[in-house]
């Protein structure tokens, strides 16, 4: 164990961002660093792996451990790409410039970890009698996946919190609900021909077309639905197709062709309507046109990420509780996912506080207003005196 020692909030963020964490290497140096830190003031993490050891989540609990009503402060440790962005400075190393922290991971979200961690000789020093529990996660940034074993693992089975915080970034608002999201990918195989005779092979792009076109009409439908309860941006259920791949030559009929596409729903809807009805489409318009030529002709469609919406509990002691701490008297709904709809189905209030935008999320030099860094720091010395019962 090392010697104890005190991080501000700024030599913390400068710290964990310093990790390169982006999903798809190892988040186990940045965990390692914060289980060593948290052991030197003698708190105990509970790591839970992914199935080949290269990524952990940690829990950790200030104060009591067997005793309910506690807060959980949630955060994902992994960032997303630098790669082919133009940034104009080294994005794991944070540079301070006109009010503004640059680097990878700060507003998006690790400035909210990093001021938590900072402030638990503040939570430690005043003897926390309301529990205060530490979640990070790995692989928010590819389908919310490492927080669900952490959640079924320790989370389900420990005295129930009285609220979950979420630190995404919100520019310190507080957010009761968001939209879930649901990602797919599309694969459409026909029969390779001559293009000198398209009628005797399947096109596979322009049968991917079809049903692209299709979920732009359904878009369209789901825009004219709307939003009733008038607090989302855009304010409807959005369907969305991004990278699409097929062909080989000019000329030769495509054999192959597959898209990615999402749908991020209001709370409560349906989830399973974009899917269903995408499947329903392809099974009587398509593939009846395409087996007519080449029987072992398909189309497939396989889910790669999903995450529940985050539904409101107004009123909820937990939206009480952290409007206080965040000196709000509203609460906000914004159309992003996050881990918190997973929380909240574990039967925890939960809702989304953080420093920073989301629109500097993913971006080249992204970046955290230092007003926000102090705003949450205001957050945590507040919640401080809350869990030590002053």
């Amino acid at each position: 164990m090392s010697v104890a020692r005190r991080y501000s909030s700024r030599e913390m963020i400068d710290k964990l961002v310093s990790f390169d964490t982006t999903s798809h290497k190892s988040n186990l140096e940045l965990v390692a660093f914060v289980e060593d830190y948290l052991s030197s003031y003698g708190v105990a993490s509970h790591l839970v792996s992914n199935d080949d050891n290269t990524k952990a989540n940690l829990f950790a609990t200030l104060g009591p451990t067997d005793k309910p009503g506690g807060v959980v402060l949630s955060g994902h440790t992994d960032v997303v790409p630098v790669t082919d962005q133009d940034w104009s400075s080294d994005p794991f190393r944070t540079v301070e410039r006109n009010g503004r922290l640059y680097g990878r991971g700060t507003s998006d979200m690790k400035s909210f970890i990093a001021i938590g961690l900072a402030m638990v000789p503040d939570f430690l020093a005043k003897g926390p009698q309301v529990p205060i529990h530490f979640a990070l996660s790995y692989d928010e940034e590819v389908g919310c996946l490492g927080v669900r074993p952490m959640i079924d693992e320790i989370i389900r089975g420990m005295p129930r919190p009285d609220v979950v915080i979420v630190g995404e970034p919100s520019n310190m608002k507080v957010v009761n609900a968001h939209k879930s999201i649901q990602s797919f990918v599309t694969r459409v195989t026909g029969l390779e021909n001559h293009s000198s005779a398209p009628n005797n092979g399947v096109n596979a792009v322009i049968y991917a077309a079809e049903l692209i076109g299709f979920l732009a009409r359904l878009a369209d439908e789901m825009r004219e639905r709307g939003d009733p309860s008038g607090r989302f941006a855009p304010p409807y259920t959005t369907v969305h197709v991004g990278p699409v791949h097929g062909g080989t030559a000019l000329n030769i009929v495509p054999r192959h062709c597959e898209f990615m596409w999402e749908c991020r729903g209001l709370p409560g809807i349906d989830a399973d309507e974009p899917l269903r009805r995408l499947t329903e489409f392809a099974e009587t318009e398509l593939l009846p046109r395409m087996q007519a030529v080449y029987p072992q002709a398909k189309i497939v469609t396989t889910p790669r990420a999903s995450a529940p919406g985050l539904v409101p509990l107004d009123g909820s002691p937990a939206e009480t509780l952290v409007m206080q701490l965040a000196q709000c008297n509203s609460a906000e709904a914004v159309s992003y996912a996050t881990e918190a709809g997973l929380f909240q189905m574990a039967d925890i209030p939960t809702v989304v506080c953080g420093p920073g935008d989301i629109a500097q999320a993913h971006k080249p030099d992204e970046f955290v207003e230092l007003s926000q860094i102090a705003a949450c720091e205001n957050f945590m010395t507040r919640l401080v005196a809350y869990a030590a019962g002053s």
